[in-house]
This record gives C-alpha cells, structure tokens and sequence, in this order.
C-alpha cells in the first residue's frame, strides 16, 4: 500500500504532479495533512509521520520514505512501466539518479541561500552560485528540449519547480525561461494547481 502525506501549494504538489503524468494517481491513497509554512501559518500535525513534520512524506507498506528526489526515484521505479524514468541501470538512468541529487544537494541550497539574502564564502565553494546552476540547467537544454534530452522526465518536474512557484526567479536566459513555461503547463501540473486550489477553498470554509 502506498500513501503519500500532502499538504496543498507546498512541496509535495510536486509529487502529485508526477503521479498524474505518470497515470498512477489511483493507485495511491493521499492524505492531506497540515504544515508550518514559512509565513508562519499553519502547524505541525501529529498525523504526519514526516520527522520534521515537512510534506511530502510517502509510506510504502509501512516503510517511510522522505526527500522529494527520493520518493520520485521511488515512484518511477515502482512504476517503470510510466515511461518518468529510463530504464534502470542504464546510462540515461544514472542521468536522472544526477539531477535528482544535484538538485537536492547543490540546487535548491543555492536558491535558498540566496532567496534568504545570506552570503558567505563557503556558500560558493561548496555548492558554487545561481550561475552555475543556470549554465547546468542550459546546457543540458541545449541537447534538449528537456534535460534528459528528447524525453520529459521527473527531473523536468523537480528542477523546473522553484522557478514555477517563484515567479521572476529563474534566470534571464530564453532556452531556460522557455522550457520553465513547457514544464508549468503541462496539463498535469495546471490540473495539480486546480486541485490544490480547490483543496485549499474546502479547508478554509
């Protein structure tokens, strides 16, 4: 049995999103769950079983996996049948086994620090600027149009997503704001925003 812990407009719209274009979505129970945002709204809810607290959260029968990297390398391999991933173990597989980490490990840490208006010399040194991961990002898209190349993948959908959620964001750079505006609408995604919207009017009546 797989449940996957969701809290509306938040990091695991993501996940949502990937499970609609992997065709997968009923086989998958959500749970909607509450979260401390960054504004300060919100709060901790005892039914997460995330340890932070933080969404996503996938329970795989009864084993907990966390990290949206993670739960995506999960999903797709779970469901290779979905066509989000190449197949395991080959050269292209590792290709997106690349992203996803960077993206965890170099990528948003970047973003973050930056967004949060912190500088210090080891911020560069050890995950490098805003500039190198948008030269990444373009010259993967070079080879395009997505970055594993002619297939949209589930690295497309996670390392598009901070610049779809923070708009004015994503670097002045036409290859990339372009391929962000192909990832923001695809019918998978636009019908996720739906969905959270209308999720979020029924949790506020």
């Amino acid at each position: 049995m797989l449940t996957l812990y969701h809290a509306p407009n938040s990091r695991s719209s993501a996940i949502l999103t990937l499970l609609e274009e992997m065709g997968v979505a009923d086989k998958v129970e959500i749970k909607v769950v509450n979260i401390l945002r960054s504004d300060g709204t919100g709060a901790r809810d005892a039914s997460n079983p995330h340890p932070e607290g933080k969404v996503p959260a996938l329970v795989h029968d009864g084993q907990l996996i966390t990290e949206r990297g993670a739960i995506m390398l999960h999903l797709t391999t779970l469901f290779p049948e979905s066509g989000l991933a190449p197949a395991i173990g080959s050269p292209e597989w590792g290709r997106l086994l690349t992203w996803l980490s960077w993206y965890q490990g170099v990528m948003e840490p970047v973003l973050i620090l930056e967004f949060a208006g912190v500088s210090h010399p080891f911020i560069p040194s050890t995950f490098r600027s805003h500039t190198e991961v948008a030269a990444r990002i373009r010259a993967a898209l070079e080879k395009g149009p997505w970055l594993l190349g002619d297939r949209f993948s589930a690295a497309d959908i996670l390392v598009h997503s901070p610049y779809a959620w923070f708009e004015g964001s994503a670097p002045d750079d036409a290859l990339i704001q372009d391929w962000i505006a192909r990832c923001k609408t695809r019918p998978a995604r636009l019908a996720r925003i739906a969905a959270d919207a209308a999720l979020l009017a029924s949790l506020a009546a």
